[in-house]
């Protein structure tokens, strides 16, 4: 492609004792006669942390050095204020992070690059799952996948299965087994990589799983080896547990159209796979709370069919009242087991389903943690799943966290309805409650997590330690839990010598992989306990979880690979971060890498409540400045002008649109006392959009100034003009700019945006859309988000200044509206009656390039009724 050729891919996989150690090598050259740049671009599960990377260029090798993130910084700002993308990984898919690097290679040069990422495969329906993304984007003359696997208990069964096999491809996946060693093989020819006989591209484009078992003579597998253990605990054949299983359900009006069809869909098979004995309810919550039954009720056939009635007649309305619904549920809970409506030997559990943030009764995140926690008071496990992607998901995963369950995100895609059942079948049929494995504390030190409130069929506890003597060989355990009959009760032994016979295929097993198992394992567990936790416990986990991660070299959300580019090529150093979920980790550090600016900016990121901001991201004379914070709230304008104007006692958001020509320009904001002025000009698509009743329109032009200051600022997709009195001074996004001068301070991000600030007056964030240059409609735009508002006077006004001061609103008769998916309501604002419309508009601070969206209620008709006067009054002659 584009003359680069990859003529050898190679994915080697070696699993021992289900830790995987996974290795990517792909071989290209420049087959071209000028020097190209060589792009390595794949994806790894989110699970596995990468622990190696390097690159080698005509014979010489450029490592990667993994660092702590302080450590890796000033490298990462260098290439920062270059304007290089820094960020090597990214999140990509449901399962998958993307990993790109890309070098300059000569003419008829060679690049090697080779990546090394280990990961815990976990048991989920009775098999060990490893996946793994294919898709080199070009014929590959030497491919091959290779995973060999070994297993000192001896393997079950084995297969592998590709999204992309084809039936002539699943011939050539070669798979042997033999008792304790199993290996997957492909190996595609040219040819058959082709998607037809003369076709250029590549069939090999998705995933590839491999699955299988390990023998299991006894409940569990002990094994030591160079003064660490492992233990393996899956007990087979225990008869099921009975189980009383709470539905908290968010049924508020943004679950209209696709969710709640696919949530009921999904409830119906569920209650098809409950079992005579178990106990269930549901509770639904929207701006009230209401429940199927008072108690919780036998799975009868006749409450069975009751249920069934219920689910499909759900309806949705309101607003987010999941203080109140999730309260209801634990309380019945409760009282079930107060009242001995529940068999004694039963496993309880909640499963909550909300697509939004609580914004009814109370809706305090830290005072719905504490009420929940001090509730259930880890009687019984919460599981968390967030719909879409409007959810707090940091929010559920902590509470869940904390009440000894998980958080799950559902996709709304068409499978939705699988993804929900397939979360409900992983826990529907536990078979021991408040297991405990017990090891000798005066021989073993640094232990993983080894109390669990339940064991589920199919799944595995996986416990690793290390001794206090390394040179000790031998390990007792004491395993307890509570069973559908009776209590499990036995005492478990190992020595260094049975193992020893296990271990004789030696090439096999790669370095101290128990060793390196424990750690993956420890660091796992001290991040996840890291969400939950604060102040001191908070700072000594990730300590420990640091310090665990430079010593094993894994790239965890605490480290960063730094990856040294050859002297000759003209870009800088590159850092691989470990994305979390909800942000862009890299774009979140180039925002907090300007100095003096760290507080504006955490303010700004606070605002959408969708990150917490890892002190190792901020320098430390800004730590004390960003630690009070609290959460934020914004007006902004961006995209086909539309204005979103949050209402913070209401926790929600109304939004508009001006439909105007282009060329217009508008009075956004106006404060005579501060002398402050916002205008915007509008702009529209290259030529009018055939299919389109109102053209889209988006602002192209702002003109920001002070006239206390005789100060004025005008920004363009293309330049940034400050005219200080007489004087000008041009800058271009190509620029990286921190100008400081009396009264005004102005930062540019280089292609991405600027802040500014006047006087004792608000910031400003304008933010830079660039499109493809050759794209027939669209062209390059602008938004506009304000902060500190609150510095701005009471006699603001504008388009956007109005929404400066107090505004209020009420929500009447939620009803279906044209589109399913967003329902229409009555509102009540400034004493007009309005009919809105429950949509979403695109904030683009945190991704400038797809946006995130805002749940808002939209008022038609140019803002009609909210907005003081007529849009059209809002119209000026010029910027300034």
């Amino acid at each position: 492609v584009n003359g680069i050729e990859i003529y050898n891919m190679k994915i080697d996989s070696k699993v021992t004792s289900r830790f995987a150690h996974n290795v990517i090598t792909s071989r290209a050259v420049n087959r071209g006669q000028v020097s190209k740049e060589v792009f390595f671009d794949v994806e790894l599960p989110k699970t596995a942390f990468i622990t190696n990377f390097s690159m080698t260029i005509d014979g010489v090798t450029y490592p990667g050095t993994i660092k702590e993130k302080e450590a890796a910084k000033k490298q990462y700002e260098k290439a920062v204020s270059r304007g290089q993308t820094a960020g090597l990984v990214k999140a990509s898919g449901r399962k998958t992070e993307k990993f790109t690097v890309s070098v300059n290679v000569k003419a008829a040069s060679k690049v090697t690059f080779e990546l090394t990422y280990e990961e815990l495969l976990k048991r989920r329906f009775g098999k060990y799952e490893m996946f793994i993304k294919v898709k080199p984007k070009q014929l590959v003359k030497d491919f091959e996948i290779e995973v060999n696997i070994f297993e000192p208990q001896g393997i079950t069964e084995l297969e592998a299965e590709g999204t992309f096999i084809t039936n002539e491809l699943q011939n050539i996946i070669k798979k042997t087994v033999s008792e304790k060693k199993g290996c997957i093989s492909f190996k595609p020819t040219l040819a058959q990589q082709r998607t037809c006989a003369n076709c250029s591209q590549s069939a090999l484009d998705g995933d590839l799983t491999v699955r299988y078992d390990v023998k299991r003579v006894t409940p569990d597998n002990l094994q030591i080896v160079n003064g660490y253990f492992v233990h393996f605990f899956a007990p087979t054949n225990l008869p099921k547990l009975p189980k009383n299983v709470i539905f908290v359900m968010d049924n508020s009006g943004s679950m209209s159209g696709k969710p709640i069809q696919q949530t009921k869909q999904a409830l119906l098979k569920i209650l098809d796979d409950i079992k005579e004995d178990d106990f269930f309810n549901f509770v639904l919550f929207n701006t009230d709370v209401s429940t199927w039954k008072e108690t919780l009720v036998k799975a009868t056939p006749e409450n069975l069919d009751e249920a069934r009635m219920f689910v499909r007649n759900i309806g949705v309305a309101g607003m987010t009242n999941l203080h109140g619904g999730l309260m209801k549920g634990i309380d019945i809970l409760n009282a079930a087991h107060k009242g001995n409506l529940v068999p004694k030997r039963s496993a309880s559990v909640i499963i909550m389903l909300t697509d939004g943030h609580p914004n009814q009764g109370v809706s305090d995140i830290q005072t719905i943690e504490r009420d929940v926690k001090n509730a259930i008071d880890g009687r019984y496990p919460l599981y968390n799943l967030g719909f879409g992607d409007g959810v707090d998901y940091g929010f559920l995963e902590k509470m869940a966290l904390e009440n000894k369950g998980l958080a799950r995100q559902i996709y709304p895609d068409s499978d939705a309805p699988l993804q929900l059942q397939g979360f409900y079948d992983e826990v529907a049929n536990p078979m021991l409650t408040d297991v405990e494995l017990n090891y000798p504390e005066n021989e073993i030190s640094d232990l993983t997590t080894n109390s669990f409130k339940h064991f589920y069929d199919g799944s595995e506890i996986v416990v690793a330690g290390r001794f206090v003597d390394s040179n000790q060989n031998h390990l007792t355990v004491d395993v307890r839990g509570e069973g559908a009959n009776d209590a499990l009760s036995y005492t478990t032994q190992q020595d260094a010598e049975q193992m020893a016979q296990a271990f004789q295929e030696q090439e096999y097993i790669f370095g101290e992989y128990i060793e390196r198992l424990w750690a993956y394992l420890t660091i796992e567990q001290l991040l996840e306990k890291r969400i939950a936790a604060t102040g001191e416990e908070k700072e000594n986990l990730t300590a420990e979880a640091l310090a665990l991660s430079l010593k094993y070299k894994f790239v965890t959300p605490l480290t960063s690979m730094v990856v040294t580019k050859p002297e000759e090529d003209d870009s800088e150093d590159m850092i691989a971060d470990k994305p979390t979920k909800g942000t862009d980790i890299m774009y979140l550090k180039n925002l907090l890498s300007k100095p003096g600016v760290c507080v504006v900016y955490a303010k700004l990121l606070l605002i959408v409540n969708l990150i917490s901001i890892e002190p190792s991201f901020i320098t430390k004379s800004c730590r004390q400045s960003t630690i009070n914070l609290k959460l934020l709230y914004f007006k902004l304008i961006d995209g086909d002008p539309h204005f979103i104007i949050s209402v913070p006692q209401k926790k929600d958001a109304i939004c508009f649109n001006i439909n105007e020509n282009p060329g217009t320009v508008l009075n956004l904001i106006n404060d005579p006392v501060t002398g402050i002025t916002v205008n915007g000009e509008l702009i529209g698509d290259k030529r009018a959009n055939s299919d389109a009743k109102i053209q889209n329109s988006y602002f192209g032009k702002f003109g920001i100034a002070n006239k206390h200051l005789d100060l004025k600022l005008t920004v363009t997709p293309e330049k940034i003009t400050v005219q200080n009195g007489n004087e000008k001074t041009g800058f271009t996004w190509l620029d990286s700019v921190t100008l400081q001068q009396e009264g005004l301070t102005l930062i540019i991000n280089r292609k991405k945006n600027l802040m500014l600030s006047m006087g004792s007056g608000a910031s400003f964030v304008v933010v830079l859309h660039q499109v493809w240059k050759k794209h027939p409609l669209h062209q390059d735009f602008l938004g506009l988000y304000t902060l500190e508002e609150d510095k701005l006077s009471e006699q603001t006004h504008g388009l956007l200044g109005q929404f400066f001061h107090p505004i209020d609103f009420t929500i009447l008769e939620v009803h279906p509206g044209s589109d399913p998916k967003k329902p229409d309501a009555t509102m009540i604002v400034k004493n007009n009656e309005l009919i809105v419309t429950r949509g979403w508009q695109k904030d683009y601070r945190m991704d400038p390039n797809h946006g995130i969206d805002i749940p808002c209620w939209f008022v038609h008709d140019n803002g009609a009724g909210l907005i003081d006067g007529v849009h059209t009054d809002y119209i000026v002659s010029s910027l300034f």
